[in-house]
């Protein structure tokens, strides 16, 4: 077991297995997604801002006032509410290796645990964006034989994802094996 700083056990939901411990990510995690969202969350409040800039400049003196002040206050609020959530979510993401496959977790208000067996898995794939790059973190790509499954494990940091996409690989060509 990784003696990392995302080891902590996270407080169980009604679907969690009773006897399984999930691991959790970096909580640099939280940085990252703060950055991004707050970006993305400048960019809303910007487009929602440019009614209230045309009216004052007196390019567009026939719009609401009210609605002009009501859009970028709104997209602020809305800014703010998903910027607090931030580590509440973080926090909710975890995964757990059993001998049989791995569980991924997530979700605040809608729980949900994928399990993904180790015989599925066609691949195991690790990417770094550039904000990730600089954190130190990873992401791991699940590929199973369903297009569909989306199994994504943020978060974890560099030695970790190397780690468990090493340990994941073996484990699924193991099972395909039949060993």
């Amino acid at each position: 077991m990784p003696s990392l700083e995302h080891g902590n056990r996270h407080q169980g939901s009604a679907i969690d297995p009773a006897d399984v411990t999930f691991l959790r990510v970096s909580s640099k995690l939280i940085t990252a997604r703060l950055i991004q969202r707050g970006l993305g969350g400048l960019a809303i409040l910007a487009v929602s801002a440019l009614p209230l800039v045309f009216l004052s400049s007196g390019v567009w003196p026939g719009f609401p006032a009210w609605l002009a002040w009501a859009l970028p206050s709104a997209a602020l609020l809305v800014v703010v509410w998903v910027l607090a959530l931030v580590p509440r979510q973080v926090h909710a993401i975890g995964y757990a290796e059993r001998n049989e496959d791995l569980l991924i977790r997530h979700g605040i208000m809608f729980h949900r645990i994928m399990v993904v067996p180790y015989g599925r898995m066609q691949y195991v794939d690790v990417t770094m964006g550039p904000l990730e790059r600089l954190l130190g973190l990873s992401t791991i790509h699940l590929h199973t034989a369903s297009p569909g499954t989306n199994a994504l494990l943020f978060g974890l940091p560099a030695a970790e994802a190397a780690r468990l996409r090493e340990q994941l690989s073996a484990r699924g060509e193991a099972k395909l094996a039949g060993l």
